[in-house]
């Protein structure tokens, strides 16, 4: 090989010289950047990107991204937060709030050149749902790609929490969920949030209400208080209580749309149609005919709803794609559905409120909320996944007659315009009779029938606006006959509002009328017992124990209870102790052991005694036999005598110390007030169990993971044997596809009655059963009487 000559095809990579700059950015010109941006002028208007003092990856992303103008939100909240003043920003729905927090976080970081690992975590963008933060990462992918060298990461449920934890310790930014971040807080050790240099909440008010309270107090108790705050969303909070927990400096509120006619878009046509509970899925089917070349969105208030519509309609097959979203799904199914709907050109959503909320779905004609939301805030959130970025939609809202007045009064008290229409009786059709069909031949889809029924009942019985929300006014039994239930499933709830109290009653309340009718001695001794006993702690065994029949035999236990206490404080005494007289085996007398003892020798007949003195028993033992001579053999017999080891703690001297030891006052003292040794304490009895719990969560999950596929085998197995019985017998049986498309070229009001069909032969039947005549019921045997009926009887049985 000639000298100077390589054996590699391809030029080597300057690896080094890459590495370098990553940890350093030489080539960023900071002061010209700060100057330009002190030098903005935050009154002046802006109409483009380019008017901003923004770097060159940033420009380059967003030229990339096709993002030329600026929106009024943008352009009023851009340059104050590249300034670092703390942002209130409200916005209708699809304003393009994302990209107003999103420059921002780039600019600023990129001008403190807070890049690579050992600047530690700088930014934090917070979101109520998964998919809100997926998108917000993308937003952030796609502007900061072209030159901007930040390690940024999604932080959310349903993935691996070891990867994230490793991958943690190198993010400059991280966009997340509350639930999950506070979680990585808490037990994360390679996580350092004291360089943060600015919070991101979007969809603040929902972050802030009592939902994500807990989670986000215990987030901003890690952060450093010198941070800049941003907070976004379409119906923005500005109380006092909830600006002073997130330590805002001189926040500026930025409404652009304050000054509006209406708090939603003006392309946006929104309807209502005055619906009972019962029809609403005849409504919402015939809607559903009638569109199937749009794209649409269905809101439901449950999760459990939603899985009943969308598997009651996709065996009904209105002839539109279906999809559903809720909560309780897998993180991977929930992101499958959101990417085919975003992709679909036509498609019907089921979705309950973790969509309504920032979710850019491309695209969507029509929302239509079949229940009611559960305020103006939540309406304005649905309607807005529809006529984003000055595009024309539609919305809908179904509403009981007993729900019109109420939230007719909150939507005008916001701002939002509404009118009411109506539905076209020639083309609406019920559908009671399919449901009711489909959920007697299906008992899993009646099942999910009932927990819909329950969970709407349930999320109608938990709301506080009882001006919009009246149990009682709906009509629960038409309601269940409308989801094809024969009737409507009980709920604990609702039998009463003292059930709970009653419940909860004391035994000694529900006496008979013979027991209150008793002596007045017997009450006066029972009475001071039971207030010593209330005095005290009671636990779970004292209420299993102080339990009576009711029913059998009360009168005759609380007798023999009685006579128990009364003869505890009688019997003989016998040196200072009380012996009961009932007793069958009572001391009478006790001999203690002779420390001095003689040995047997001077007493004929009785075998030698000694004392033998064991380390670590307080008393001495006495062997006066071979079985006790034997005992002092074994280790194991020998530990009841033993007294129980005291456990010690080393310090840091090597001086042993009990574990629970009492210290000085002094000592007790020095260290704190009583309540703030109290609240240490706490908060590290918390941390230990928080570790444990994570343990034991995990745990469970490899159970459950393993029945699920013991069950999963199971009806494996059971669908194999099946079909080998099936195939053997030669039977053909049609499908239950094929039985519902028989049914649904009928008419949706009437029902063709199916014909009854044969049974199955047996192995032991042949052809020619089915041409004999079947066998008449058997006549009831009658004894003989007479000599004559028992020789018509044999006759009978020679023939």
């Amino acid at each position: 090989m000639a000298p100077g000559v390589t054996g590699r095809t391809r030029p080597t990579k300057p690896k080094k010289l890459q590495h370098a700059q990553k940890r350093k950015r030489d080539d960023v010109d900071v002061e010209k950047l700060q100057q330009a941006v002190a030098e903005l002028d935050t009154s002046t208007p802006f109409k483009d990107f380019t008017d901003l003092p923004l770097s060159d990856p940033t420009k380059a992303g967003l030229k990339a991204s096709h993002f030329v103008t600026l929106t009024d939100i943008q352009a009023r909240a851009i340059p104050l937060a590249l300034k670092g003043m703390d942002i209130l920003g409200a916005a209708k729905t699809g304003s393009g709030k994302t990209l107003a927090f999103v420059i921002p976080v780039l600019e600023n970081l990129y001008r403190g050149q807070c890049v690579g690992p050992d600047a530690g975590l700088c930014a934090m963008i917070i979101s109520p749902t998964r998919e809100l933060a997926i998108q917000i990462f993308d937003v952030l992918y796609k502007v900061g790609r072209k030159g901007h060298l930040f390690a940024a990461g999604l932080v959310i449920g349903g993935k691996s929490l070891r990867e994230e934890q490793d991958a943690l310790a190198r993010m400059n930014i991280v966009v997340c969920t509350p639930g999950r971040m506070l979680q990585h807080l808490s037990q994360t050790a390679m996580l350092n949030v004291d360089n943060l240099k600015m919070l991101v909440l979007d969809e603040a008010d929902r972050i802030l209400d009592m939902g994500f309270q807990r989670d986000l107090d215990a987030i901003l108790d890690y952060l450093p208080k010198d941070r800049q705050t941003l907070l976004f969303s379409a119906t923005q909070t500005r109380k006092v209580s909830d600006l002073a927990r997130l330590s805002l400096r001189d926040p500026e509120y930025i409404s652009v749309h304050e000054s509006a006619a209406s708090a939603t878009p003006q392309n946006l046509q929104q309807n209502y149609v005055l619906t009972p509970l019962s029809e609403k899925l005849d409504t919402l089917w015939s809607f559903l005919q009638n569109s199937k070349k749009e794209k649409t969105v269905v809101f439901l208030s449950s999760g459990k709803q939603v899985r009943f519509v969308y598997e009651a309609f996709c065996k009904m097959q209105p002839g539109i794609p279906l999809l559903h979203l809720h909560g309780r799904q897998k993180q991977t199914a929930r992101l499958d559905i959101t990417a085919k709907f975003s992709a679909a050109k036509t498609s019907c959503l089921f979705a309950t409120d973790v969509a309504a909320r920032g979710l850019d779905f491309p695209a969507v004609d029509w929302v239509v909320q079949v229940d009611c939301p559960e305020d103006a805030d939540t309406y304005i959130h649905r309607v807005g996944r529809t006529a984003r970025y000055e595009r024309n939609g539609k919305a809908v809202l179904f509403l009981d007659p007993s729900e019109e007045e109420g939230m007719l009064k909150r939507l005008e008290a916001k701002k939002v315009p509404i009118e009411r229409i109506n539905v076209k009786q020639k083309k609406k059709t019920s559908i009671k009779n399919q449901l009711a069909n489909l959920c007697f031949k299906d008992p899993q889809l009646k099942y999910l029938g009932q927990k819909a029924f329950t969970s709407y009942v349930k999320s109608i019985h938990i709301q506080k606006d009882r001006e919009i929300f009246d149990l009682n006014k709906l009509p629960l039994e038409e309601f269940a006959a409308s989801l094809g239930l024969p009737g409507a499933p009980r709920i604990r709830f609702m039998k009463g509002d003292n059930s709970k109290a009653l419940k909860n009653a004391p035994r000694a309340a529900l006496v008979s009328d013979s027991e209150e009718s008793g002596d007045a001695s017997d009450a006066e001794d029972v009475e001071p017992k039971a207030k010593a006993k209330k005095a005290g702690v009671r636990t779970k065994y004292d209420r299993m124990f102080e339990r009576t029949n009711q029913d059998v035999l009360a009168d005759h236990y609380a007798k023999l209870i009685r006579d128990d206490e009364a003869s505890s404080d009688h019997g003989e005494e016998f040196n200072g102790e009380q012996v009961p007289d009932d007793t069958f085996l009572s001391v009478k007398r006790r001999i203690d052991v002779d420390t001095e003892l003689h040995s047997g020798d001077d007493v004929p007949g009785l075998r030698p005694k000694k004392i033998v003195h064991i380390a670590g028993a307080k008393q001495p033992i006495l062997v006066d036999s071979k079985r006790a001579e034997k005992r002092l053999s074994s280790k194991k017999k020998l530990l009841k005598y033993k007294d129980k080891g005291e456990r010690l703690v080393f310090d840091d001297e090597g001086k042993a110390h009990p574990i629970y030891e009492l210290e000085s006052e002094e000592k007790f003292r020095g260290q704190g007030m009583p309540e703030e040794q109290r609240k240490k304490f706490v908060e590290a009895e918390r941390e230990k169990v928080a570790k444990a719990d994570v343990g034991d969560k995990e745990l469970v999950r490899a159970k459950r993971r393993e029945k699920k596929e013991k069950r999963k085998e199971r009806e494996r197995r059971e669908a194999v044997e099946e079909l080998r019985l099936t195939d053997g017998a030669g039977a053909t049986t049609n499908s239950a596809l094929d039985d519902f498309l028989q049914d649904a070229g009928s008419d949706g009001a009437s029902q063709v009655s199916e014909r009854p069909q044969k049974k199955q032969k047996k192995w032991f039947q042949d052809a020619s059963d089915d041409e004999a005549v079947p066998r008449k019921k058997k006549a009831k045997f009658q004894e003989p009487e007479t000599l004559e009926d028992l020789e018509s009887l044999a006759a009978g049985f020679l023939n």
